[in-house]
């Protein structure tokens, strides 16, 4: 007990003189030895290690598992060194949900069996997910964790005995040139020379566990390869499925649905059939139904109108209006009409209800049907 306690209190003595000289360095009343500009350089190095892997480390968590509370329940399970539990990707469960759906409404509809074309791939694509979290977490994220709570806490122990040892060695310094008496500067001296040993060994402990810095980015150069290799097979799994399953379900639809879909096996000879404006417009005249490569003065841009070209349309359809008012045609695609006068007008497949295409000679262009009167 008396040993102990006489222990504590050489540590706190101890503790208190680093701290006073700690403080006294630092406002400039006291010298202090500084490090040679190499073992200076490796502990900027390992600091910007430890600094990005830390970083790297936290973020490609949140990248493989965004949620924070599964992530806080692993965290803790890595602590209590017990198995982390299976957890279901959402790939796997909106499959499952996909597949429940389709038992009730019907494996034999066109619905219920597409549910469950794509419910099994959600599954893959889930199962494929789980492969590649599980692969990024043993080849990459451990690597970085061991790092972190193996070596680099090895290396900050080791710095902080340095620190400790250096500040012992100022205080030894500050010691002799405080002494007056010989047989005090004598043990000064023999306290530095003690002290100068204690601080160059643990100077050479230091920079050999710093100088393994270089082997560590070796490794996670490494792991780093594997994380990509392992993100590339997943995204190009992904990417296999996606396509598996665009061919099943246009197939599928080709022979269930085989005028619906027909644009999407050949959009270039695909039927469309305007909206019925010739119904209300046009009395007693059904506008034709034609393909797409049938009508090839109709070029639409996604950003701007129809653009009417040279329109070759078939007799049907074609009627003669009369001009009600005055209208100047606001881009190239309209015509310009005078009032009273008599011009041909015809819709075209998937054509704005509210216009139609009138001609004039050889001028050909849109026209805003409030603008006409249907002759019979």
């Amino acid at each position: 007990m008396d040993f102990n306690l006489k222990k504590l209190t050489s540590d706190a003595g101890v503790f208190f003189t680093r701290a006073v000289q700690f403080t006294e360095e630092r406002l400039g009343s006291a010298e202090k030895t500084e490090l040679d500009a190499h073992l200076e350089n490796l502990i900027a190095r390992a600091d910007c290690t430890k600094n990005w892997t830390e970083k790297i480390f936290r973020q490609t968590e949140v990248l493989l598992q965004p949620n924070p509370s599964a992530r806080i329940e692993e965290f803790f399970y890595e602590k209590l060194d017990k198995k982390i539990p299976s957890r279901t990707t959402n790939g796997e469960l909106l499959g499952q949900y996909m597949l429940d759906a389709a038992k009730d409404f019907g494996p034999g509809t066109p619905y219920g069996s597409t549910l469950i074309t794509v419910g099994e791939y959600q599954s893959r694509l889930g199962g494929a997910e789980r492969e590649f979290l599980q692969t990024s977490a043993i080849n990459f994220l451990t690597p970085l964790r061991n790092f972190l709570e193996g070596d680099w806490r090895t290396i900050s122990k080791e710095r902080r005995l340095l620190e400790n040892r250096r500040l012992d060695l100022d205080i030894c310094k500050a010691r002799v040139k405080k002494a007056k008496q010989a047989e005090a500067k004598a043990a000064a001296e023999q306290e530095l020379r003690v002290a100068q040993t204690e601080f160059d060994r643990q100077a050479e402990v230091t920079r050999l566990l710093l100088e393994g810095i270089s082997s560590t980015h070796v490794n996670h150069l490494r792991c780093l390869h594997e994380f990509v290799e392992a993100q590339a097979t997943y995204y190009a799994q992904c990417h296999q499925y996606m396509q598996d399953l665009q061919k099943e379900l246009s197939s599928a639809n080709s022979d269930t649905y085989p005028n619906s879909f027909a644009s999407n096996a050949n959009p270039s000879t695909s039927a469309t059939c305007p909206s019925p404006v010739s119904s209300a417009t046009l009395p007693g005249v059904s506008p034709p139904c034609l393909a797409s490569t049938s009508t090839p003065g109709i070029a639409r841009d996604p950003s701007g109108p129809l653009k009417i070209l040279d329109v070759q349309q078939p007799s049907t359809g074609h009627r003669k209006a009369k001009v009600l008012y005055d209208y100047d045609a606001h881009d190239t695609s309209e015509l310009s009409l005078l009032a009273d006068e008599l011009i041909t007008v015809y819709t075209v497949p998937g054509m704005d209800p509210d216009w139609l295409v009138g001609e004039r000679g050889n001028q050909k262009g849109k026209v805003p049907v409030t603008y006409l009167e249907l002759l019979s």
